[in-house]
């Protein structure tokens, strides 16, 4: 239920009862190559002493779950959750703006790791700054196949439609710091204690207020699992050639491609790079893919 370092929350399927446990020693050793051995909706066998020490004694398989690239340690991974019906991407267009590259790295590792995404688009209240800047996201997004939910944490606009897609659903929660992620999660779990914070005026990004990650029960059930606010999205373990499967859009453009192999850059007769061209895909999703391509490169060199 939350990871806090080495001690993790675990709730006994039968029984209900919470206990604090940690890893047994051998666990770390079977070879997994991410910082966190143990990740938010594992499901774990433990074993309690006389003393009422817990012990994580093993992992069940996992059926999904969503991984990034460890910020410090490059060649290792982190598991953000797992075992999850869907994730729900909370971005914002001002106060701060989200950057799209950000969120179609996102959206690519749910694809890639069969996650069901949807795009929470929070500070809807704002939209009267820049209305065509709203309409034209949620048509990149919703034209390449993604729910955009519009929703203001402040009013309330909108949470109605987005209780209804949480409901009954195991979700992870994630976004950049400052988007209200916080704030909305205390909307569905209100007796929960959640800390908020405001953005900070001085280099107008958010404050970091959640420091672990940690799933809620939703009161009509189903989980929100919240995270702590990421900076950048590192993508793991998708090979160059098969990027474009994880860009909905594009996958359903390339069957037209002239070469099978098309890597969708420089290829004449690529019916991406025409679709692209005719504003068929999104010039933005489409400069993402190229990037994350160059990143790819660079990182296996």
């Amino acid at each position: 239920m939350r990871s806090a370092g080495s001690l993790y929350t675990v709730r006994d399927t039968e029984t209900g009862n919470v206990t604090e446990a940690r890893i047994r020693g051998k666990l770390r050793l079977k070879g997994v190559r991410t910082t966190n051995p143990v990740a938010v909706g594992d499901i774990v066998e433990y074993e309690t002493d006389g003393y009422g020490e817990s012990v994580i004694t093993a992992i069940a398989p996992r059926r999904n779950y969503v991984i990034r690239r460890s910020p410090n340690l490059s060649r290792e991974s982190h598991i953000i959750a797992s075992n999850l019906d869907q994730a729900a991407l909370v971005v914002t267009l001002f106060a701060p703006e989200t950057n799209m590259e950000f969120i179609d790295r996102f959206l690519v590792t749910c694809e890639a790791y069969n996650v069901p995404a949807a795009i929470v688009l929070n500070k809807y209240d704002l939209a009267g700054q820049d209305p065509r800047a709203v309409e034209r996201f949620v048509e990149i997004y919703a034209s390449a196949g993604y729910r955009v939910i519009s929703v203001s944490a402040m009013t309330g606009y909108g949470l109605e439609e987005l209780a209804g897609y949480l409901a009954g659903k195991t979700t992870l929660f994630s976004g950049n710091s400052g988007v209200g992620k916080s704030s909305l999660i205390k909307k569905f779990v209100p007796d929960e204690e959640i800390r908020t914070a405001e953005i900070s005026d001085y280099h107008h990004k958010g404050k970091h207020t959640t420091t672990f990650a940690r799933m809620y029960d939703l009161p009509g059930g189903g989980y929100i699992v919240d995270t702590p606010g990421i900076k950048g999205f590192g993508l793991l373990e998708i090979e160059p050639g098969e990027l474009y499967r994880y860009f909905p859009e594009m996958m359903r453009a390339a069957s037209g491609c002239k070469y099978y192999n098309c890597t969708h850059v420089h290829e004449p007769g690529c019916a991406v790079m025409e679709a692209v061209g005719e504003g068929r895909i999104a010039e933005n999703r489409y400069i993402s893919y190229l990037k994350i391509l160059e990143e790819d490169e660079k990182y296996r060199k």
